[in-house]
């Protein structure tokens, strides 16, 4: 089958950096769904792994932790689909990834695409509505649809993918006031498209935007990049004993500040319930198939945002290029081979 991989860490302007490979096509396991992979999305969880995991030696590494397709066959011990099906997902960090014909995913993280939207559309939502999803409910603990719920959230980088996501969560099912912070016309406007009450600024002070609103503290943030770089002023504007959830990968992160507050800080990793086999790994299937549910109610919308034609190692190289100019918005997807 075809599919893009690596075998080296490269610069992504190196034809290397991605190649197209021809590989033997992957078999399920029990409780595996076989998928016909229509199309993937691109994440910064690529380029991390594409530009520091070195792969054994002499053998390539396929990326892709985003799929929409349709399942060709299925596992002994499979409950929850059927061939045929159309579904979507994020896949798993430790197993081979999407970028590929077919692609095996435990059927626990995997749920039936949005019935209303495309391939190309369904494959910009998993690994992101995923990480918004866990990282709102689990990990700050806001209330689940609770509308009168009073209270803010900043999300620090709300037009990229999960901010994008995150910012139409919070709006559409709690009752928190949403601050997005982008510096740019596109992003700003962006972020108003996605719901959010307010944006502000994030190369300025966090106060100083948020009292330019309104908004003297908030009982939430997802620090969803450069978090170190913005923690003085995430723990200036967080109330006494409000809550920190981050997804980026700070080299190091003094969280010492919150104690005064009492702030309580989070990690947030959509792979670990695969990661770790946990008992509550099907909490991913049920969250995917809500959000599919949400899309097809007209409650969320895709966050799609751009094209890059066919999967291939060229088109993935630009997508990839892309993430790592700092300027994507929303989500970048690549459809069919």
């Amino acid at each position: 089958m075809k599919a893009v991989g690596y075998y080296t860490p490269l610069p992504i302007a190196s034809p290397e950096s991605l190649v197209d490979l021809e590989v033997a096509a992957p078999t399920p396991g029990p409780r595996d769904l076989l998928v016909r992979v229509h199309a993937i999305a691109v994440n910064p969880v690529d380029v991390k792994v594409r530009a520091g995991a070195k792969p054994p030696e002499g053998q390539a590494r396929i990326l892709g932790w985003d799929a929409a397709g349709v399942i060709e066959a299925v596992g002994r011990d499979v409950t929850l689909f059927r061939p045929g099906d159309e579904v979507f997902y994020a896949g798993a960090l430790d197993r081979p990834g999407a970028n590929s014909e077919w692609h095996v995913v435990d059927e626990r993280i995997a749920a039936r695409k949005p019935a209303s939207l495309s391939f190309t559309q369904s494959a910009a939502l998993p690994l992101t509505a995923l990480t918004a999803w866990e990282l709102l409910f689990d990990r700050l603990g806001v209330p689940y649809g609770t509308k009168h719920h009073k209270g803010s959230i900043l999300i620090v980088n709300g037009a990229g993918g999960v901010g994008s996501i995150l910012t139409q969560i919070a709006r559409r099912l709690t009752g928190l006031t949403v601050v997005a912070t982008a510096s740019r016309p596109e992003t700003i406007a962006w972020c108003r498209g996605m719901g959010a009450h307010h944006v502000i600024d994030h190369h300025k002070p966090l106060a100083e935007g948020l009292q330019a609103v309104g908004i003297a503290e908030v009982d939430y943030v997802a620090g969803l990049t450069a978090t170190e770089k913005h923690l003085p002023g995430i723990v200036d504007v967080l109330v006494p004993q409000g809550r920190l959830a981050l997804i980026d990968d700070p080299k190091t992160l003094d969280i010492v500040p919150l104690k005064r507050k009492s702030l309580t800080v989070s990690w947030e990793l959509m792979f670990t319930r695969a990661l770790f086999q946990t008992p509550d790994m099907i909490a991913q299937h049920r969250i995917l198939t809500e959000v599919a549910e949400l899309v097809d109610a007209g409650v969320l919308r895709t966050t799609l945002h751009r094209e890059f034609g066919a999967i291939n190692a060229a088109n993935l190289r630009a997508a990839h290029a892309g993430i790592e100019s700092g300027k994507a918005i929303g989500k970048s997807v690549l459809t069919g081979f």
